[in-house]
């Protein structure tokens, strides 16, 4: 495989790849070859039953054979609902968003993508979405974030896990060159790469340092590590120094932020790290670590009336911690409705419980979906004359909100100032889009754009807006310089609360795929989509690192790893419940 560079200027397109898949007709029959499968298309349109609102007309899969199949969405009992017949396998009705007004509010956002970049499409067109995943010319956005995976050995065992090396039955770890090859089909879209080194579990390729190096070497402006914390603890625990200076090797090298599962602030909720977030924390704030997201995976009746201890406990710890990310649980496999109803979570039953699990402090109007990002890229792409990144997610992929956390002496949360308590979003909005066109006639755009700035502050109740917060001058640093600093300045002064919602083959909305921008780069220099390539594993992710593994775990044999070694708590729990430090770090929240 021939790796070569690739300048940042525009490039309007590369070699294509080879599709995945090709659509063919037999008789009144049209099925899809790919991945060595023959998946039928089509089925009959649902029907509308009475009591039910038409919402609108859409596409999906079944779960059972994937195959393509018309699907209606519907609004029944203040709930939106995703309805399709497969033929031979019967009709399937999800919950699709818990709340009709909560659906109905994200919707009014919806923005258009521009397609995959100056790349166009990785993959020539040969079957309808999503079996010619790849980019192809039908995907409506570029890459935002970057899943880069470089081994699916992992140190743990979740039940809810995507895939790790047991479960797939052989081992994954592309060499550092293949990462760089298929760093460099990102770099060929022309947007500000953000790149997230995923798994498995990173930590235990040892040459970690050397794989984050390389994406600063390609010119990866964010770089995110995606881990349970695991090593850093273990590691704690048996000499302290390590694992601080292996933390510092990390960050010198170049990462940004800690992507860290933490599924709750109680053991009962959290036992994939609860006893061993205090010393991972320990090991970041000593390493200089000081950008860390927390990513609960939110299960119903798991850990759903958690959300409010879990933001408590991320307001606690706001020296490092920047951001939560919730995200409700895909479901695989296949399940019975009840099975499914016992754990769907959607965003919306999400923002719902925040708002009453902080008692009414994070209300739930003053959530607002990812496209808004997109009206903003939009306003500033029209002021300065050139192309944004812009990120026009399908509303129901995501939602955020940002809140200032007020602290007693101890350093938990008294009170959370969402930024729609004093500050007009929804007017803020509606300027976007109108000044937008005067300033595209405006023949002095950074003056129309300073203007717009300036005007922005009677977008702003100062009477309600925290004494120690200046939102304006935050804004007007990120709409005027617009520099990595600046927006990173605003992540320091607030906490950043999001929601992502990745899909499952019950809930499956092919329009959402369209416009994914959480993408995988895969060893084969495509780039797909995260809900292709987790979800219908078996066409994207599975099919493929089987053809570049590295060896089958028969083998039961690579040089320093077991692939049946897995972190043993037993061996430091008594240390854990002795030590000053954890109880320090649940105090006020649990102890």
């Amino acid at each position: 495989m021939a790796v070569t560079e690739v300048s940042r200027a525009r490039v309007e397109g590369p070699p294509t790849l080879p599709a995945p898949g090709r659509l063919v007709k037999e008789g009144n029959e049209v099925f899809v070859e790919i991945a060595d499968k023959r998946i039928p298309i089509g089925g009959p349109l649902p029907e509308l039953r009475e009591g039910e609102k038409h919402v609108n007309y859409t596409t999906s899969l079944c779960p059972v054979c994937m195959r393509l199949l018309p699907a209606r969405v519907i609004e029944r009992g203040g709930k939106i609902y995703i309805r399709k017949v497969c033929p031979e396998h019967g009709e399937f009705e999800e919950l699709y968003y818990g709340d009709a007004k909560i659906y109905y509010k994200m919707m009014k956002y919806e923005e258009s993508g521009k397609g995959a970049g100056h790349v166009k499409a990785y993959v020539a067109l040969t079957s309808p979405c999503p079996y010619n995943c790849g980019l192809c010319s039908m995907h409506e956005n570029h890459s935002a974030l970057v899943n880069l995976v470089v081994t699916n050995r992992c140190n743990l065992s979740c039940y809810y896990c995507f895939f790790y090396a047991e479960k797939a039955g052989y081992v994954y770890e592309p060499s550092i060159e293949l990462l760089r090859y298929q760093v460099r089909q990102i770099k060929k879209q022309g947007f500000t790469m953000a790149i997230q080194i995923t798994g498995g579990e990173p930590t235990l390729r040892e040459d970690l340092p050397e794989i984050i190096k390389m994406l600063r070497e390609e010119g990866v402006r964010h770089i995110q590590l995606n881990t349970a914390g695991i090593k850093f603890a273990e590691m704690y625990f048996n000499d302290p120094e390590a694992a601080i200076n292996y933390a510092r090797t990390l960050r010198e090298a170049g990462v940004n932020t800690v992507y860290m599962s933490f599924d709750g602030v109680t053991p009962k909720a959290n036992p994939k790290n609860h006893w061993e977030v205090p010393f991972i924390f320990e090991v970041f704030r000593k390493s200089g670590m000081t950008s860390v997201v927390l990513v609960p995976t939110l299960i119903k009746n798991a850990n759903f009336n958690e959300m409010g201890l879990i933001l408590k406990f991320a307001g606690k710890h706001m020296d490092i911690v920047r951001a939560v990310n919730f995200q409700p649980v895909s479901l695989s496999g296949q399940l019975k409705r009840s099975e499914r109803e016992r754990m769907r979570v959607t965003i919306a039953d999400a923002i719902n419980g925040i708002e009453e699990q902080t008692d009414g402090q994070i209300p739930a109007d003053t959530w607002y979906p990812i496209p808004v990002a997109a009206k903003f890229a939009k306003f500033v792409e029209a002021s300065v004359g050139s192309e944004q990144f812009c990120m026009a997610n399908h509303p129901m992929c995501g939602a955020a909100n940002y809140v200032f956390v007020e602290r007693g002496p101890d350093g938990v949360p008294t009170k959370f100032v969402p930024l729609g308590n004093f500050f007009d979003i929804e007017g803020f909005i509606e300027f976007l889009d109108e000044e937008r066109f005067n300033i595209e006639d405006s023949k002095f755009k950074k003056l129309a754009l300073l203007k717009g700035v300036i005007d922005l502050r009677k977008f702003t109740d100062k009477e309600r807006m925290p004494k120690e917060l200046s939102f304006s001058k935050l804004l007007t640093s990120v709409l005027i310089r617009r520099n990595y600093d600046a927006l990173g300045e605003l992540h320091y002064r607030m906490l950043f609360i999001g929601m992502m919602h990745f899909m499952d083959l019950y809930n499956y909305d092919v329009e959402r795929v369209r416009r994914c921008n959480i993408h995988y780069t895969m060893p084969d220099g495509r780039v797909v989509p995260f809900c292709t390539f987790n979800v219908m594993e078996s066409l994207y992710r599975d099919y493929i690192q089987a053809k570049y593994k590295k060896m089958d775990l028969q083998v039961n044999k690579m040089e320093g790893f077991n692939p049946g070694e897995k972190y043993n708590r037993s061996k430091y729990i008594l240390r854990i419940k002795k030590d000053p430090l954890y109880y320090e770090t649940y105090k006020g929240l649990i102890y």
